[in-house]
């Protein structure tokens, strides 16, 4: 293919314009599409990559007397000695400085019924050992509200025969200490805890009576 320079046809010269061969331009376009695919399918590694990062550091609550959604043992029950449950924790939230901890059974018959009241946990730990002595202030400073039985501390699964309750263990990682007495009732610990949780956990058991 050619083209005239400017200056007419009597003065103008003739230019070659070179053209590509079919060959290249579809090689051309196969290497621009691999280079899209192959960003596209980095990005998506990348996305996967990120979200497995967070799950190995999340904010996480465990318990060695039972499984997420299983049954807690007798023993932390008020048809035994109704002591409470060994718990775990890891990764709590950059800047925690102390913890709360609420269990609760939802399935109640007259309602939400609150079996552990407990904060003030120094941010630095990690674990509460089976059994937490039924006192208003522990000696690390962890400070245990009222459940709905009336007493301080731990009061275990105590439900009518029947379907079997769930058991919600929810740990809360606090920006602040707080500057409260012992003998909260969840009502007011969640008052005082708005606007400073950080991140938040929970694991639940079941117990039933047949």
């Amino acid at each position: 293919m050619n083209i005239r320079s400017a200056g007419g046809e009597a003065g103008g010269v003739e230019l070659p314009i070179a053209k590509l061969p079919n060959s290249t331009i579809i090689y051309g376009m196969k290497k621009f599409l691999f280079l899209i695919i192959l960003f596209l399918s980095l990005l998506c590694l990348g996305k996967i990559w990120g979200e497995e990062g967070e799950s190995e550091m999340a904010f996480t609550i465990r318990s060695s007397a039972f499984q997420e959604g299983g049954t807690i043992a007798r023993i932390h029950t008020c048809d035994d000695r109704d002591i409470s449950p060994p718990l775990s924790w890891e990764n709590p939230p950059e800047g925690t400085k102390s913890l709360a901890l609420i269990c609760d059974d939802p399935d109640a018959p007259m309602g939400t019924w609150i079996h552990w009241v407990l904060y003030n946990l120094p941010g630095s730990v990690r674990k509460l050992p089976e059994g937490v002595p039924a006192q208003a202030k522990l000696k690390d400073g962890t400070l245990q509200g009222k459940n709905d039985f009336g007493r301080t501390g731990y009061g275990g699964p105590c439900p009518p025969r029947g379907k079997p309750h769930r058991y919600f263990f929810k740990l809360y990682a606090l920006d602040m200490e707080l500057k409260l007495s012992p003998g909260l009732t969840k009502k007011e610990l969640l008052r005082a805890i708005e606007g400073h949780i950080l991140g938040q956990t929970e694991l639940f058991g079941k117990y039933g009576r047949s």
